[in-house]
């Protein structure tokens, strides 16, 4: 039965050709000629073109069988240009019985196109990416099949990697480029976790390489996929009941997710079919993941494409396990390794050996994704935004990674080395310099004791207490293992996480925002609306107010995890009194449910305000009575104060925090809640900058919470700093007019109670 499906026209014959061909020993046009004409006998077409991706975005006719010889490397449709454009923008097949009369159709005269009426197209995809298109075309108009599209879907899969991977010198002839790339390339990104890394590249994304596209035997392939399937099911389970999850909730989550997309049927049936199709097991892998990663890589809502990334670390797994069943993670990694892909899921991230790991740069990404989140946790800079990365570096060569300005150097030129070696090293230094200072108290010059608290979000933050010295968590966020799963975490589940944390702290107090989900951070589970102002719409406590049961079942889980313990929570996005009195009151209900059912108590609780509209911060004398605590979260607030969006980089130089009237607001809001007795803080980034938080502390803050790796830096910052004399010299200059007094300050330096020490190199981290 498999011998007679080999020889009979259909996909297996024909990708038992192409093996043939890929093993020959053309040149590149001819392999390519050649692949055009098996395709077209094979299918019955008259005409079959190859289209393949030129820089800027046009395609050029590179290979045909049924049109004119002549207009090869010289037809070039711009990009979106006619049907083959219509393939190209929508990454998906495109049939249509009559061409000529399709609005999209572009006549090309030297092509000697008229003739043929019906036309099918198919992507040439590769890492979701696209390649070229491949076309067929008929003299006849009729329908095309679904088996003939499918056929040709699979053809292109292949096609794929013979121009961008199995081929890869003869693509680049065919395309003009270098054969490899040697000289220095720069790529400008987003910074979304601070730090700076020198080493080589580690490319992360596995392929199918293409000497295994065809299967010898397709029903083995299949059974290959199967099992490869049932075992990866296996390891996430085993992950998840091992108790080895290495950190708590939001992995979990992650993997949960995973094993209910393991199970999804659509999925498995599109693999399954591409194996029937002539395909191994993972170039069927690579196929679907391609074209479902291509088409929703295509939809707007940014969300909807962060799942796509999680998705795909599924598909990197069974690739995995297809073949060593390993992790890329536990490949060997070189010292001093640096990360590059187009994204990577968090728990992939996790699979990295971490001793070894010293940066990632990303493709895609953003500051709000799960990886960005996980490798702030874990103090590794990352790089997002460097379209065209993965293109122009190759596994071992030597990158530098700037998570400061957002840069990627790869095999850079020896000065720029020689800069950011030096660079490196005096970071290093200061590094070594604030890990001594781990145990000595935060005290201003003139004697003034502030305290220093970590923000988190991950319970392996938590280790940072005992590194940085830090004196508790100023700013828990809770919002992560919501927004990674795709059902509401159990009672049981928030529980766990959050007497985790208490356990990790030793004792140190920890504040836990309850739920900041709306705006950009959106939970599959919860209701979501496409709002004209996000960051001003329906989040945070206003989502909690309005949906009751998803407050009360987090303060539920809150006050379990506190049993005989101190618990502190803090409600954000409050914008007037009643808000707090609100949620207060969905507080004391709790307490009373547990008490009623017996449960132990928290040995107290305390309620805090997160400040951060100005509408509270005029209303503060009427909220304070009701609060035990403030927080001020300064990024907000100043965005609001400024109403500039903290994430526009065309507004990032528009307001300075140390603008006057911006520092008289804080001023006020400090008096304030010193007058009415009720501490209060500052968890914002101005808290983890060195030069704003020595002004916090001159404008009577006593507790601020940052960063792990701003604890140092700050630390030093306010020990050479004169409170007193600081204080009296930003009052003297609140009614100056300047836009900003970070210039002024230092330029007075010691003069306005700043410590003796270089501009440059003392207020940055």
């Amino acid at each position: 039965m498999v011998a007679e499906a080999e020889t009979a026209p259909g996909p297996r014959r024909l990708l038992k050709r192409l093996r043939a061909l890929m093993a020959a020993r053309e040149n590149a046009q001819e392999r390519l000629d050649q692949l055009t004409c098996i395709i077209a006998e094979d299918t019955g077409s008259d005409v079959c073109s190859i289209y393949l991706a030129r820089r800027g975005g046009a395609l050029e006719l590179c290979a045909t069988h049924g049109l004119k010889r002549e207009a090869v490397h010289t037809t070039r449709l711009m990009p979106g240009e006619g049907l083959v454009g219509l393939v190209a923008r929508t990454a998906r097949p495109v049939t249509v019985a009559d061409a000529p009369s399709h609005p999209a159709f572009s006549y090309r005269p030297e092509t000697g196109e008229e003739p043929f009426k019906s036309f099918v197209g198919a992507p040439i995809l590769r890492g979701g990416r696209l390649v070229g298109v491949l076309t067929s075309q008929t003299r006849e108009a009729r329908a095309v099949g679904e088996d003939e599209i499918e056929t040709l879907q699979t053809v292109a899969m292949i096609l794929a990697e013979i121009v961008a991977s199995g081929d890869v010198i003869a693509a680049e002839e065919l395309a003009g480029l270098d054969v490899r790339p040697t000289r220095a390339e720069r790529f400008q990104g987003g910074a979304f976790s601070p730090g700076l890394a020198i080493g080589v590249a580690v490319v992360h994304e596995p392929h199918a390489g293409s000497a295994r596209l065809i299967a010898d035997d397709p029903e083995a392939e299949e059974a290959r996929l199967d099992a490869a399937i049932a075992e990866m099911r296996r390891s996430i389970d085993a992950m998840l009941d091992s108790g080895r999850i290495p950190f708590g909730g939001p992995t979990r989550d992650v993997l949960e997710a995973y094993r209910m997309f393991a199970h999804d049927r659509g999925w498995l049936e599109r693999l399954r079919e591409a194996a029937r199709q002539g395909l191994t097991a993972e170039a069927a892998v690579e196929r679907v993941r391609n074209e479902h990663r291509a088409r929703l890589m295509q939809a707007r809502d940014p969300n909807f494409r962060e799942r796509l990334h999680d998705l795909e670390d599924l598909a990197n797994r069974l690739l995995r396990h297809l073949t060593d069943g390993g992790s890329p993670g536990m490949r060997d990694l070189p010292e001093h390794a640096i990360l590059i892909a187009r994204n990577v899921g968090p728990a992939e991230l996790l699979d990295y050996d971490r001793t070894r790991l010293k940066g990632v740069a990303l493709e895609e990404g953003s500051a709000s994704s799960h990886a960005a989140i996980v490798a702030k946790a874990l103090g590794i800079p990352l790089v997002g935004g460097l379209e065209g990365a993965l293109d122009r570096v190759e596994d071992g060569d030597p990158v530098i990674l700037d998570g400061e300005f957002g840069v990627l150097h790869i095999r850079p030129p020896e000065e720029v080395s020689d800069t950011y070696t030096e660079r490196l090293k005096a970071l290093t230094e200061r590094r070594r310099a604030y890990f001594q200072l781990r145990a000595m108290p935060p005290v201003t010059a003139d004697g003034t004791r502030v305290e220093l608290h970590l923000n988190a979000g991950l319970l392996i933050e938590m280790t940072r207490l005992e590194e940085t010295g830090a004196e508790g968590v100023g700013l828990f966020r809770t919002e992560f293992p919501f927004m990674v799963s795709d059902t509401l975490p159990s009672l049981a589940q928030q529980a766990a996480l959050y007497t985790a944390v208490l356990d990790a702290a030793g004792g140190k107090p920890v504040v836990f925002r309850t739920l900041d989900l709306g705006g950009d951070k959106v939970a599959p589970f919860v209701p979501s609306a496409r709002e004209p102002n996000p960051a001003l719409g329906w989040r945070a406590l206003r989502l909690g107010l309005d949906r009751p049961g998803l407050l009360r079942y987090q303060l539920r889980a809150l006050i379990q995890a506190a049993a005989g313990r101190d618990l502190s929570v803090l409600f954000p996005m409050i914008a007037a009194p009643w808000e707090l009195a609100a949620a207060q009151e969905m507080l004391q209900r709790e307490l009373a449910r547990a008490a009623r059912l017996g449960a132990e108590p928290p040995s107290s609780v305390r309620t805090g305000m997160m400040l951060e509209t100005p509408a509270l911060a005029f209303a503060l004398r009427h909220a304070l009575p009701h609060a035990d605590f403030v927080a001020v979260g300064a990024n907000d607030l100043m965005q609001y104060f400024f109403a500039a969006d903290r994430q526009n980089p065309r507004l990032s130089g528009r307001y300075d925090n140390l603008n006057p009237a911006a520092l008289a607001l804080l001023k006020r809001i400090a008096d304030e809640c010193a007058a009415a007795g009720k501490p209060v803080s500052v968890c914002g980034e101005i808290a983890g900058q060195p030069l704003e938080a020595a002004v916090l502390t001159a404008l009577g803050y006593r507790r601020l919470s940052m960063a792990a790796g701003s604890v140092g830096p700050v630390k030093k910052a306010i020990a050479g700093a004169d409170t007193a004399r600081l204080g009296a010299w930003l009052a003297s200059h609140m009614d100056s007019g300047e836009p900003s007094l970070r210039l002024l300050l230092k330029q007075a330096g010691p003069q306005a109670g700043l410590p003796h020490e270089s501009v440059d190199n003392f207020w940055r981290l």
